[in-house]
């Protein structure tokens, strides 16, 4: 052992079903750690934290599904007050698109996502892939 102990309170991690309902869940859970980790629904983080949640799970839920297929939700507290959020999705064959269509309904998602987020990015998996962003924590 290297001293270091991991408590499973910095951690969450959730399946939820790849439907707009799984998607709601995924930002009350968020809020709800959040709450939880000092950070109430109401501040400017819980409040970042949910607003990212939600474009990456709309876009797992819209983009990314496979029938039959859940999406996952990672939330996890990193060193020098990060927060990384994961949000995975069993599809890898579709590359993230930003579309900037000033008239269209859709297709600004990632550019919010780059906007809020301190850094994202996306990693491969086995089977799909993870979309990730990072944002900072102030102390609650």
């Amino acid at each position: 052992m290297n001293g270091e102990i991991s408590t499973p309170t910095d951690e969450l991690t959730q399946r939820l079903s790849a439907s707009p309902r799984g998607a709601r869940l995924a930002r009350r859970l968020t809020a709800m750690q959040l709450t939880a980790w000092g950070h109430p629904h109401d501040s400017e983080v819980n409040d970042t934290a949910q607003h990212l949640v939600a474009e990456l799970a709309a876009n797992a839920v819209t983009h990314g599904r496979v029938p039959g297929r859940d999406f996952e939700l990672r939330l996890l507290l990193l060193p020098e007050d990060t927060l990384r959020i994961e949000v995975s999705d069993p599809r890898g064959d579709r590359p993230l698109r930003f579309i900037n269509d000033a008239y269209g309904e859709h297709g600004r998602g990632l550019i919010l996502v780059t906007l809020l987020a301190r850094t994202w990015g996306v990693s491969e998996r086995d089977v799909g892939k993870t979309v990730w962003a990072e944002i900072g924590l102030r102390r609650a």
